[in-house]
């Protein structure tokens, strides 16, 4: 087998765990001797040991001499666990493959420096496109502090979200709804507008199919609409946090507060995007699902605060001046001023189109 071949299966390793390490990355490792794999491993969760310990403890003495391969940099501080570094070195391994740096400021280039220091030969960038893209939402909040967006939509063919009666179960069939499920496994969180809330009474709960950890559950509401009957007060699934205006009732706060949702209030009566995720970034939120409907999706394409959408098309036509579009608001009055995007990936779940995209530049 090839480096490449060798990286890909640490690659694969790391994408296994992808929604359950969070706010580290994923990560997987392969220890390769006399061209035999001699250890295998991939972080599970934070605050366990690494790939690169998990790896290192099934090669056990089959470690010395041989190659590491690890999907990002080993971490040379100590935090919750002790650095790989230590263990890579003191292991005897010969040579180590690194697909990405780590962007983390306390690695950043300091795990590759001490393993050369002690003699290892290191190389840096076999599968650094799937690494990165595996870890974008990491990479993100390390760049900015702030949480990585995935605005999700489904619509028509012609784009359209719900007919102008407002009924909009379902759009996509269940191939784009079983996939919008894992894909809310993966972020921390999934955020709503009280609209949504309102019509809908959405769980916001990711039902994945082997169960898993449930994402934080974050609704905007400038004056606390929220009925405290609402579903997601009462399931008792997820963490609920609603964030409100400064004229919000403090009554109704209260009330909330009963039901074990948190409340964050802001300073004016508005509830604006970027003190949001400033907010969630403070809280180590390091990625946030959208599926808050066409208003909240307009906000969040005017001002431009998200990295990535996901849009799931059936081939089903609606209609109508006034059936809600992908992304509402007053929208971009000049054309120089949409955002651009790279599409990622085109596929077909059931009869409906899923495309990827990304914002160019992030």
């Amino acid at each position: 087998m090839t480096d490449e071949e060798y990286m890909d299966l640490a690659l694969h390793l790391a994408e296994s765990t992808k929604g359950q390490t969070s706010p580290n990355p994923s990560v997987g490792a392969v220890v390769v001797n006399n061209g035999m794999i001699a250890g295998m491993g991939a972080h599970l969760k934070a605050g366990e040991e690494h790939a690169e310990v998990h790896a290192l403890q099934e090669a056990k003495e089959k470690a010395e001499g041989g190659t590491m391969y690890v999907t990002l940099e080993p971490c040379s501080h100590t935090g919750k666990t002790p650095p790989c570094v230590e263990a890579i070195i003191n292991s005897g391994i010969r040579r180590v493959i690194i697909a990405t740096l780590d962007p983390n400021p306390e690695v950043s280039g300091s795990g590759v420096e001490k393993l050369r220091q002690a003699g290892i030969e290191v190389s840096i960038g076999a599968g650094k496109d799937r690494a990165d893209w595996l870890n974008r939402y990491f990479m993100h909040f390390m760049k900015t502090g702030m949480p990585y967006v995935t605005l999700k939509t489904a619509v028509s063919l012609d784009g359209k979200t719900a007919t102008a009666t407002g009924e909009s179960q379902w759009i996509t069939g269940g191939e784009s709804r079983k996939d919008s499920h894992r894909l809310r496994h993966k972020h921390d969180a999934i955020l709503a507008g009280i609209g949504t809330v309102l019509h809908d009474d959405p769980s916001l709960t990711a039902r994945a199919e082997n169960g898993g950890s449930q994402p934080v559950r974050v609704v905007l509401d400038h004056h606390l609409r929220i009925p405290l009957e609402a579903s997601m007060l009462q399931d008792e699934m997820a963490p609920v946090w609603i964030f409100c205006g400064s004229d919000a009732s403090e009554e109704k706060k209260r009330m909330l507060e009963q039901t074990d949702a948190v409340i964050y209030q802001v300073e004016e009566a508005e509830v604006h995007l970027e003190e949001v995720l400033t907010i969630l970034g403070n809280k180590s939120i390091l990625s946030v699902f959208v599926e808050g409907g066409s208003e909240i999706h307009g906000r969040f394409v005017e001002e431009k605060r998200f990295q990535e959408f996901v849009s799931y098309t059936a081939p089903v036509l609606i209609g109508g001046r006034f059936a809600p579009t992908a992304a509402g608001g007053e929208g971009i009055t000049r054309l120089n001023e949409a955002p651009r995007l790279e599409v990622r990936s085109v596929e077909q779940l059931g009869s409906d189109i899923k495309v990827t995209a990304v914002r160019k530049g992030e």
